[in-house]
């Protein structure tokens, strides 16, 4: 079971959210209705992996990005 909790209700009860995911809860917090992070067992190393392999996929599909290409797009719009 996903348990959604906003930053601040996160932050402030971080220690009962930690108890759920040691109980096998996972938990996401959002900010507004976007979620941002999720908190699962360290030891869940399936789920680990399975996000990893993810994130490695999402990464190499993406094009090299410059830091001249960066700074073009940090200075868009200014005058």
């Amino acid at each position: 079971m996903t348990l959604t909790v906003k930053v601040g209700e996160a932050k402030t009860h971080l220690s009962e959210l930690l108890a759920k995911v040691e109980a096998g809860e996972d938990v996401v917090i959002a900010r507004g209705n976007e979620p941002v992070a999720r908190l699962i067992r360290a030891t869940d190393t399936q789920e680990r992996r399975r996000m990893l392999d993810t994130l490695r996929t999402e990464r190499s599909q993406r094009s090299i990005v410059y830091a001249d290409e960066i700074q073009t797009w940090k200075n868009e719009g200014r005058r």
